[in-house]
């Protein structure tokens, strides 16, 4: 048998030029009298380096399939949203505004016992999904999901009236206003046919800037309800309390406090949804069939458990977890020979951050009297329609353009290890900044311990402030609507601790303004020197790298503008504090140089953020030459 030679690997060589190095002193030691022409243009030479180049390529396709299974490295949008749902966390491709909207209508009076009231029978009932539109430079529609009854008012639905117009002591009319939260969107809708049962079919939505599924209906009137997985099989659902003396309700008055009833619900129907990239989203179905629903298990009754039959052992077969109201081996029906109807809402952005008294025109508003008996001809019936309008009395906030790649690895990590509960500091803002899109966006949050000596008589457990920010439609840092805060209130509360305590503030904003003064080497352009720092220090300032209670190191200024090219000395920065409301800026006016200590300016002690709101005219610098 012939004598075998142990070959020298080298396993480490991995691109082009190592690979080639290696192959040609391979050649020579283990072949030295085979082939020793190695020259540029020689056969052996094309060989080895074809060899080096397939060697590089699949070496690269390796390392990026490796680092694409990582959270921290992918960036490939695929791979990343797919990781960050394995984690629990859901992206954001955008996020949608919030807005109150006032709607009015004008209403004749009437005498009723020497006194002039509304005319109800003229009061206007505007069906759910009405659509306004907000004018000026960020044209923006706005989604108003609940239905507007002028002539119902409640303590939790107040219809406003006021005297609109006089004819001496004689009321003409009446002016009423509603109250309704709107969010930036559209609705679209398409639709799609099934055949044949399938296991876990799937749909996907090619849209840009997808807030979320509105509702999914099939030919045959099924509603289909989105589940967080499949696995649930149980949801709260709301019911309108109509009936004041219904069995649920106790009393005449609850139908004002109480203007839903919680009715838990199990649904065989259902669908989760997942982004796969920005631009698209994934609808997935059950595995089930409508004939073997007998597959899906219900839990025990807990007042039934103990109870057994005579001279028998009591015993449970199937463990019971209050968690779990329900056990299933379908995850729900898949649907067949059906075709679905898919209403999604599309919008959102940072342009969406209308300004105040920008959201007034109707786009689509189907409007009938609440009294069918009233007729919608004449010219009395035209001029109520006529004297429909809609209004913003605040800013709308919430809007955004969707989460970064980095926002995605950040809080798909800090979601993963808050495990549905929020127990930390670090959890609140986590789920803070997982608030769903089309409830809004929280720009900046920050939380902290409420100090013991501001707690409320009587207060117990963990007392946590949470301090927050919105953007606006520039991008520029602003206190987040009352509407933005009661969403955010709602979600967390299905995650805090029982006995937890979590109080909404707005962060501080102090807009600055930076100053700095170089020498510039021999042979550069000042101009163009100056324009390349302030560029640079555009970037470092940028909203997005800024968080609450972040200081200022003026260290850092120091080295990032001594790397620029051109540079030689930088020989002084300044730090300003830009205040006034009527210059744009934030009321808080801050004692920077009194803030300054070893070249680092610290934030107030209340949560507060640094924020150079003009970019483009507070960062300003000179230059000279020795």
């Amino acid at each position: 048998m012939a004598n075998t030679q142990n070959k020298d690997i080298k396993y480490i060589n991995r691109d082009f030029d190592t690979l080639r190095s290696s192959l040609i002193e391979f050649s020579r030691t283990y072949f030295p009298t085979t082939y020793n022409d190695f020259s540029p243009n020689s056969p052996g030479s094309l060989f080895i380096e074809m060899a080096s180049y397939v060697g590089d390529v699949l070496s690269f396709y390796l390392d990026n399939q490796i680092q694409e299974t990582f959270l921290q490295y992918a960036r490939q949008d695929p791979n990343l949203y797919e990781l960050a749902y394995m984690m629990g966390y859901p992206p954001k491709v955008t996020g949608a505004a919030n807005a109150k909207v006032d709607f009015y209508q004008q209403l004749p009076a009437k005498r009723v016992n020497s006194i002039w009231v509304p005319d109800y029978d003229y009061a206007l009932l505007i069906n759910e999904n009405a659509l306004v539109g907000a004018t000026g430079p960020n044209a923006t529609s706005f989604l108003v999901q609940d239905s507007v009854d002028f002539s119902f008012s409640s303590s939790l639905d107040p219809t406003e009236v006021s005297v609109y117009s006089l004819s001496g002591t004689t009321v003409d009319r009446f002016l009423l206003k509603k109250t309704r939260n709107s969010i930036s969107s559209i609705i679209k809708t398409t639709t799609s046919t099934f055949g044949e049962v399938t296991r876990y079919p799937t749909i996907t939505l090619d849209d840009s800037n997808i807030v979320g599924i509105l509702d999914i209906t099939d030919s045959d009137g099924n509603i289909w309800t989105e589940v967080p997985y499949l696995a649930q099989e149980t949801v709260f659902e709301p019911i309108k309390n109509n009936s004041p003396f219904g069995p649920d309700v106790s009393a005449e008055g609850d139908i004002e406090e109480v203007p839903f009833l919680l009715n838990l619900k199990k649904v065989s129907r259902r669908f989760v949804s997942r982004f796969k990239s920005p631009t698209e989203l994934e609808i997935q179905f059950g595995a089930g069939t409508n004939q073997n629903n007998t597959a899906e298990v219900i839990t025990p009754n807990p007042d039934n458990v103990g109870i057994g039959l005579p001279s028998s052992i009591d015993k449970l077969k199937t463990a019971f977890n209050p968690s779990n109201f329900l056990y299933t081996n379908t995850y729900g029906i898949s649907p067949s020979n059906t075709t679905l109807t898919i209403r999604y809402l599309v919008g959102g952005g940072v342009t969406a951050n209308v300004d105040v008294n920008s959201i007034n025109t109707i786009i689509t508003a189907p409007t009938n009297f609440q009294n069918s008996n009233i007729s919608n001809s004449g010219n009395l019936a035209q001029s109520i329609f006529d004297s429909l309008l809609v209004n913003n009395a605040e800013a709308a906030t919430g809007g955004s353009d969707g989460d970064s790649i980095e926002e995605i690895r950040n809080n798909s990590l800090g979601n993963f290890g808050a495990q549905l509960r929020s127990v930390t500091q670090e959890d609140y803002l986590v789920r803070a900044l997982s608030l769903p899109s089309q409830f809004g966006t929280i720009a900046k949050a920050y939380a902290e311990p409420q100090k013991q000596s501001t707690l409320s008589p009587g207060e117990i457990g963990k007392v946590l402030d949470l301090s927050i920010l919105a953007y606006n439609n520039q991008k520029q840092l602003t206190n987040a609507s009352p509407t933005l805060k009661q969403n955010l209130i709602t979600y967390l509360s299905q995650y805090r601790i029982l006995n937890d305590s979590i109080r909404i503030k707005d962060a501080f904003i102090i807009n600055i303004g930076v100053d700095f003064s170089l020498i510039i080497l021999p042979n550069f352009n000042s101009n163009e020197v100056v324009s390349r720092c302030i560029t640079a220090l555009q970037l470092f300032f940028n909203i997005d790298n800024q968080q609450i209670n972040q200081p200022i190191l003026l260290k850092e200024i120091f080295i990032l503008l001594d790397k620029i090219n051109g540079v030689q000395t930088v020989s002084d920065v300044q730090i300003t504090n830009k205040v006034g409301t009527a210059s744009g800026y934030s009321q808080y006016a801050y004692d920077i140089p009194g803030a300054t200590a070893n070249n680092i300016i610290y934030p107030s002690l209340d949560p507060s953020i640094f924020e150079v709101k003009y970019p483009e005219v507070d960062i300003r610098g000179r230059a000279s030459t020795l």
